[in-house]
């Protein structure tokens, strides 16, 4: 049987939100028209501690450990051990919409897109995060790029390189851009797929506070005038030691 999805997650110390994910896809592989066993799940553990990987194994994904510690290159480090055909990334402390794969596969078969993303809903809501929400969409609307369940073909992530694992963070950001670049030579352009959504974790809100991005907008102002991707300090403290 051909592999149509690869779904890959990263991982380090995710033991608490991994069954939630993993159940989700399980429920969306069951739903896919092309048959559950037509999609693959990979989490990428990235050097975790705690039972991430008796875990993963328990709930039947497969485990891919991934040594050196970078979020991007736990992500090429599932794409390396992937066969889909189709490649899907997304954080171990989500949940998929029951539909996601049917929408994604009329998506890519149109032949029209290069890269897409489904968008994701918050688990919980606040005043704050209410705002930070509607002074964020104008930012989505215009780019194309936002959170939740990303998605491209194989060959298309091989062709642009994968991930910069030169990045501490923003490779998230960095890849659908090089993937639009790539799509604009052929006529083809990236996508957001709402009706798919996501279930979006808010743990980075409960532990920075509920105004917090606020707080991430003025050092992400600083990387875009200085170039630099690369605060150690921020991404440790934020994205590769936040506490678990």
């Amino acid at each position: 049987m051909i592999m149509k999805f690869s779904i890959i997650i990263p991982a380090y110390n995710e033991e608490r939100y991994l069954p939630r994910l993993l159940e989700s896809i399980d429920i969306a592989r069951s739903n896919y028209s092309g048959g559950r066993d037509t999609v693959e799940v990979i989490v990428a553990d990235n050097c975790s501690t705690d039972r991430t990987a008796e875990v993963a194994a328990h709930h039947g994904a497969r485990v891919v450990p991934v040594a050196k510690r970078r979020i991007a290159a736990a992500r090429n480090g599932g794409a390396r051990a992937a066969a889909g055909e189709i490649l899907c990334f997304i954080d171990a402390d989500s949940a998929v919409h029951p539909q996601t794969f049917d929408a994604i596969d009329r998506t890519m078969t149109s032949g029209r897109y290069v890269w897409g993303v489904t968008g994701a809903v918050l688990e919980r809501k606040s005043f704050a995060l209410l705002i930070t929400y509607f002074l964020m969409m104008p930012m989505v609307l215009l780019t194309g790029l936002d959170i939740g369940l990303s998605f491209c073909r194989r060959e298309d992530f091989e062709a642009v390189g994968g991930y910069d694992e030169s990045r501490l963070y923003a490779e998230d950001v960095i890849l659908p851009l090089a993937l639009r670049r790539l799509g604009r030579t052929r006529g083809q352009r990236i996508t957001r797929l709402t009706q798919v959504k996501a279930l979006g974790c808010t743990r980075k809100f409960d532990q920075f506070g509920d105004w917090h991005y606020f707080w991430m907008l003025g050092h992400a102002m600083k990387s875009l005038i200085t170039s630099n991707w690369h605060d150690e300090k921020l991404a440790d403290r934020y994205w590769y030691n936040p506490g678990r």
